[in-house]
């Protein structure tokens, strides 16, 4: 049985080739159950949670992810998230590769995000506000440059200042034109696509900031706890969601409804059904467009494929 490192996955995951996996899977057919979610309590300090995300195809491949979350690993300067992800043979169950999952997680993430934007953004999207500096943010300047490579302009944002000058400074020393920023109202409606990626649980971003013709991506939250939108950034917008999975697990798309902002019915497309062109995306050069992902096993699938050369 293979094994593949996070510095492997990296280089054999390059945004283009990624983002059009993602898009040729979400065209197919593939068994994707619901994701089992478990609360690990920890007497020492915050609970944890684990998630078990399986997708197949028949006559192809099985795959199980495990991911496990636990915040209070920020007070031990350790990653929240760590993940492991198990390829197996569907037709015989033999195993074939085991691969690093948290890199697998967030080069996935980020990838699905920018196929949503590619079926989303503004064609000319030249500004990109980025929320959040965590592991999927540091990624997502790439990932979405290769679907909008217009884009020069690049503005950071972070809870801690210092991580938002450290991304800044990264991007910078790829010739990016970036910096940190702590007024987000502003850097929010100055923005072409504004990308959350956060494990916020109460609202960063508002609708009443955003520019006509704005498109947002909300990463970060996956459970009805977490928020990274007020109500009114879904109630000005053309809500997508990655699969029907969100109007269960997304605490923007959950909070919005509750206080009556939003309906579930309003949700314009999944991103399988705009991959196949069932819906439309962007039907105006001011539409406001939201894309909420809670994450899908299908995307998981679709990399380890690809990095594993088995696609």
């Amino acid at each position: 049985m293979r094994y593949l490192d996070a510095a492997e996955l990296a280089e054999r995951l390059p945004w283009p080739a990624l983002v059009q996996a993602l898009r040729s899977a979400f065209t197919q057919d593939f068994e994707v159950p619901l994701r089992h979610s478990h609360s690990i309590h920890n007497p020492g300090g915050e609970d944890g949670m684990v998630l078990i995300m399986p997708a197949w195809q028949p006559g192809r491949h099985f795959g199980v992810k495990t991911v496990n979350i636990f915040p209070g690993n920020r007070a031990r300067g350790l990653p929240g998230l760590h993940a492991v992800y198990a390829l197996f043979d569907a037709t015989t169950g033999v195993p074939l590769a085991l691969l690093d999952g948290s890199e697998l997680t967030a080069r996935r993430t980020a990838a699905a995000s920018a196929l949503a934007s590619d079926l989303l953004a503004r064609p000319d999207a030249r500004s990109l506000l980025l929320v959040g500096a965590g592991r999927v943010g540091t990624l997502m300047t790439g990932a979405l440059r290769a679907v909008r490579p217009g884009i020069e302009r690049i503005a950071v944002w972070n809870r801690s200042p210092a991580g938002a000058e450290a991304l800044a400074s990264t991007l910078r020393g790829q010739g990016l034109a970036a910096q940190a920023v702590t007024d987000l109202p502003a850097a929010v409606g100055q923005a072409d696509i504004v990308s959350c990626a956060t494990l916020s649980t109460a609202a960063l971003v508002h609708g009443d900031w955003l520019q006509p013709g704005a498109h947002l991506d909300l990463i970060g939250g996956f459970t009805p706890a977490m928020r990274e939108a007020d109500g009114r950034c879904l109630a000005r917008g053309r809500v997508f969601v990655d699969t029907a999975e969100a109007l269960a697990k997304s605490g923007d798309l959950l909070s919005a409804i509750r206080e009556g902002l939003f309906d579930a019915a309003a949700v314009q497309a999944t991103l399988a059904q705009l991959c196949r062109g069932e819906r439309p995306g962007r039907t105006g050069a001011d539409d406001i467009t939201v894309f909420k992902t809670v994450g899908t096993a299908l995307a998981d699938l679709a990399a380890a494929e690809l990095a594993t050369g088995s696609a």
